[in-house]
């Protein structure tokens, strides 16, 4: 019916994929053999071979064997089309290893392309040789990756940091040591792309060399915002390591602190301990688990499977850590967690991670609540990392609470949460649960318990439990909601076997008794009630475990006594019937009641369990007839009366020897001596193995701390002492290795310009501002003169006013930290941020007095922490810095900036589109002469000029004026500024294209040319916000 129809979508479907189609080589895919593919690639034109080249490819996509082609392929390697050559590279990359004889014929084409003037011709030819695995071009292979570590482009560079892994595979073997040296000068490269490849390099080729990072620390901390997202998890770890390696655990961070408060007084403020039940007492009234981080701080450094080997032969009360420790003012920590700090608002879920997990191990315990912020929104904002951050909070639940339990709304489940991460929330609320937010907690797990999905019902109710057995205030409470559950369960079920996951009455009956067991004489009611609706209970998991409560509090109160002998014989009636499961617990309760039961009872339950055994022996299940036949030989002085004991006194000796043992077997008496704190699986936070819960291929714990002698270290100065020489990107061009002495002035007319140094709000008295600042930049590092004005506007006198770094000021030094000569070796001069300052001694009602203070930004990213002090009390302030000081004019002519441009085209090149408006009130009054139209463009290229001048330490190159018939159209206005970042040399190119008329708002066009991709995308946002 209505073929046409039909026909005509399907036309009209085959005509809208040929129109996606168009422009594109996805047709060589439909039938990439149509065509001889064999003269193709011996025709004289590039492009019929590159069309070759493409079908190729597309068969080995699609899985065919086009390896006959391989001879004719690799004449074509010395092609002078990058686009051919590339194509080539591909092929002989994925057919290297089959065909090894033509392979070797194509190296020397390789090693030629090694000194092509063309970057990506070089990045390529090293790529292809590093893929070749081929033994016999492994030495070459490693010459090549040699001189390309010292290649002038940081694109050739990075990629023979990624070419090292591949080598080191084919020839792991071998001695390190040529290979650690790559690694060390690819460490100390400028380029923050390099550097991120040289981490990963390090990781696969020498993880273990920790000493080679020991003169680089501080500039690698440095260079860690810049680099690339996946490069920077692979470094902090790295870096990580090394702290720990060099200076050892901080003895302020929660890992060490928590870890020994059982025999160390810990300072008021934050919890401490008390007792010996492995807990601490907190301010927010609930507790940490001692145990729990012992156990964390083992299986971070000496692995979970030691840890578990040490704590199987030992008792909680002998596990002691013996840590060498450092302190939090230690330099490298602190440089350490500052440049990690910005990292916690990263956009990358795994770098956030990261980030948090140095915090966590390393940051002193009063500030490791600045990760949790970070990590929440994270949770909030990427589901596709939701469980993998639910994981690691989970084990930070476990181990402090109170952190998390103002933030407990944050972990409610959502709708479209799948079933793991809802179990996983509903762990992390059943642990942060307080006396306040218990009540919201529990409402919101009646919602949870009306979910279709049975599983999840199941888990609301264990968490149920949980909160029950945390919190003693809410057990009643719990504890009705549980019988309620439990009837209603038992009224739907059937005596049919059910899913364990999906047992909500098991879990129901499995949550009362962990209720019952905390504080049984209060809960004999309870136990009636479940004793009495046992006929309802049809499963048999749920059966056996009211049956096990009968029996082992059947002598609690007064009521449960009486009911016991009403039950045992509804058991005895049913017992035929009844699952193997069911039948294990009837015997162990007959027992466990004919133990405790005294005077008349006695008799009438010792012909009970003579009469269960009877049965049990004979029964189809083997299971419960050794049960029957255990129970019968470990009690045969119990199942005997007082005539039978006479007549036989051998039988009643050895019932006396085994009663004792079968009396505590059967009560429950023997616990295992491995704690479930113990038996949890703790791995480093952020790594696969904390999410699969056993060590993955490739984990390693941290290192032994303070592992990294000192010997290694002077060893590693000496041979950068001795290598002088060699230098990432040795070449003039790239590194710029010493920066001029002069300086060069620059100053701000703009009274519109925001201040550096915002007040804080609490400092009411002391007004702090920048008006018509003026800056020195000195080339080594960069210090700026910065001119703050200090007024009184209280009506009483300040005195004692000084600015301080806010970091040092935080922080006291520790009198046991001794620096030997080998660590004074490796570390940098320890310049302090605010380097001149002088003190204001009095400050009168209404004076305002002037101060030049002298500072060093460690990035541009960062902000400086200053404190203002005054009358004894201390305010806190941020100064952040301008981008644009963080550049030093370079001198170049029209002629080298377009030579340059043509350089950093694409990934370097940045641009940005904005309004400019300042011209209309100083140009407007001009009159629309011709004669005067000259002075109009020269007018508006002195306001772009001043503008970009005074915020930007940067040097005009040209100005292209437009030739126009109208004379009021400014399009085509070009100015171009160069500059050089002063943290590597590097050029760094602005150009401003001017569009639209005199008399309206001109939209200019900002381009950024600069090789390192942060800097210059925040020198964009810069430029076009000063100039809109």
């Amino acid at each position: 019916m209505f073929h046409q129809f039909s026909a005509t979508a399907e036309s009209l479907s085959k005509a809208s994929s040929l129109v996606l189609r168009i422009g594109t080589d996805a047709h060589l895919y439909d039938d990439p053999d149509d065509v001889s593919i064999g003269p193709l690639l011996e025709s004289r034109f590039d492009s019929e071979k590159v069309d070759a080249l493409k079908r190729l490819l597309a068969l080995l996509a699609q899985g065919s064997d086009v390896s006959q082609f391989f001879p004719q392929v690799v004449k074509n390697v010395a092609s002078q089309s990058l686009e051919l050559k590339k194509l080539v590279y591909l092929y002989l990359l994925h057919y290297a290893e089959k065909r090894q004889n033509e392979a070797l014929l194509s190296i020397n084409c390789f090693q030629k392309d090694l000194s092509d003037t063309n970057p990506l011709v070089r990045a390529w030819a090293l790529r292809t040789m590093a893929g070749i695995r081929l033994h016999a071009v492994a030495p070459l292979v490693l010459r090549a990756i040699t001189k390309c570590a010292r290649d002038p482009s940081a694109y050739v560079r990075k990629c023979a940091a990624y070419a090292l892994p591949k080598l080191y595979d084919l020839h792991h073997d071998e001695d390190n040591s040529s290979f650690e040296e790559l690694v060390d000068i690819l460490l100390n490269d400028h380029s923050p792309g390099v550097v991120g490849a040289a981490a990963a390099a390090f990781k696969s080729v020498c993880p273990s060399s920790l000493f080679l990072i020991a003169k680089s620390f501080r500039r690698l901390c440095e260079i860690l915002p810049d680099v690339e997202e996946w490069g920077q998890i692979v470094l902090i770890e790295i870096l990580l390591r090394y702290i720990i390696a060099r200076h050892g655990i901080v003895k302020e961070s929660i890992m060490f602190s928590l870890s020994t408060m059982s025999t160390t007084p810990v300072a008021d403020g934050f919890p401490t301990f008390s007792g010996t039940s492995g807990s601490c007492q907190t301010l927010v009234g609930t507790t940490c688990d001692v145990n729990m981080i012992t156990l964390m701080c083992k299986s971070y450094i000496d692995g979970q499977i030691e840890c578990f080997a040490q704590t199987g032969c030992s008792n909680s009360s002998d596990d002691k850590l013996d840590l060498s420790l450092t302190s939090s003012t230690n330099d490298d920590v602190v440089m350490l967690l500052r440049c990690t700090s910005p990292l916690l608002w990263s956009h990358n879920s795994a770098v956030v991670l990261a980030a948090a997990g140095v915090h966590w191990i390393m940051a002193p315990r009063e500030n490791i609540e600045r990760i949790i912020k970070p990590l929440l929104f994270i949770l909030r904002s990427c589901q596709a990392s939701k469980y993998v951050i639910l994981c690691n909070l989970l084990v930070f639940a476990k181990a402090v609470p109170p952190f998390f339990s103002q933030y407990y709304e944050d972990f409610f489940v959502c709708s479209y949460d799948t079933y793991q991460i809802r179990a996983l929330k509903l762990e992390i609320l059943s642990i942060i649960a307080t006396e306040s937010s218990i009540p919201i907690i529990l409402q919101e797990f009646q919602d949870y318990v009306k979910d279709p999905d049975r599983r999840f019902v199941a888990d609301t109710v264990a968490a149920i439990g949980l909160c029950a057995q945390r919190l003693p205030m809410v057990a009643s409470a719990c504890l009705e909601g549980l019988l309620a559950i439990t009837f209603y369960e038992s009224s739907l079920s059937s005596s049919s076997q059910i899913d364990g996951e999906a047992g909500v009455l098991v879990q129901a009956i499995m949550s009362i008794k962990a209720i019952i067991k905390q504080n049984p004489d209060s809960y004999d009611r309870v136990i009636v009630q479940l004793a009495c609706n046992l006929d309802r209970i049809k499963i048999p998991a749920a059966r056996a475990l009211v049956i096990w409560i009968i029996g082992e509090y059947s002598v609690i109160g007064q009521i449960i006594p009486k009911v016991v002998p009403s039950i045992l014989n509804y058991l005895a009636w049913s017992f035929t019937s009844e699952e193997p499961d069911t039948k294990l617990q009837i015997l162990n309760t007959a027992a466990k009641v004919l133990l405790c039961a005294q005077g008349a009872d006695s008799l009438a339950f010792r012909k009970i369990l003579s009469y269960f055994i009877e049965l049990a022996k004979y029964d189809i299940n083997y299971d419960v007839r050794d049960r029957a036949h255990f129970i019968f030989k470990f009690m045969p002085h119990s199942l005997m009366t007082s005539s039978e004991k006479d007549n036989n006194s051998d039988i009643s000796q050895n019932g006396r020897m085994h009663h004792e043992p079968g009396g505590k077997i059967l009560n429950g008496k023997m616990h295992s001596s491995i704690s479930s704190t113990k038996s949890s699986r703790i791995y480093l936070p952020g790594s696969l193995s904390q999410i699969v819960l056993h060590a993955a291929s490739g984990y390693e714990p941290l290192p032994k701390p303070c592992s990294l002698l000192n010997t290694d270290l002077t060893a590693g100065v000496v041979n950068e002492t001795n290598d002088s020489d060699i230098s990432s990107g040795s070449s003039i061009e790239e590194s710029g290795s010493v920066y001029d002495s002069d300086h060069s002035s620059i100053s701000s007319d703009d009274g519109n310009e925001s201040s550096w140094l915002d007040e804080e709000p609490g400092v009411s008295s002391i007004q702090t501002s920048q008006q018509a600042s003026s800056g020195r930049i000195s080339i080594n590092n960069l210090n700026l003169l910065v001119e703050i004005f200090f007024e009184n506007c209280s009506s009483e006198p300040i005195k004692n006013i000084a600015l301080k770094d806010g970091e040092s000021s935080s922080s006291v030094e520790s009198s046991d930290q001794v620096l030997g000569e080998s660590e004074s070796l490796l570390r940098t001069a320890n310049v302090p941020p605010v380097l001149s300052t002088e003190e204001i001694a009095s400050l009168d009602p209404g004076q305002r007095v002037k101060k030049l203070i002298e500072i060093r930004f460690p990035h541009h990213l960062l902000p400086l922490k200053l404190v203002v002090t005054c009358n004894g009390k201390k305010f806190s302030t941020k100064l952040w810095p301008d981008i644009g000081y963080f550049l030093k004019p370079l001198s170049m002519n029209t002629s080298a900036f377009i030579d340059h441009e043509r350089q950093l085209p694409g990934m370097f090149e940045y641009s940005k589109r904005c309004t400019f408006k300042d011209h209309i009130e100083k140009i407007a009054p001009v009159k629309d002469d011709s004669s005067i139209h000259s002075d109009k463009i020269i007018l508006l290229s002195q306001i772009l000029t001043s503008k970009v001048l005074s915020n930007c330490n940067v040097s005009l190159v040209c100005a292209d004026i437009p030739v126009s018939f109208n004379i009021d159209d400014a399009s085509g206005l070009c100015l171009r500024f160069s500059g050089e970042l002063l943290s590597n040399s590097k050029p760094c190119l602005i150009s401003i294209l001017v569009e639209g008329k005199f008399s309206e708002p001109f939209v200019l066009t900002v381009k950024i040319n600069c090789e390192e991709t942060v800097f210059g995308l925040n020198l964009l946002n810069r430029v076009a916000a000063f100039l809109q």
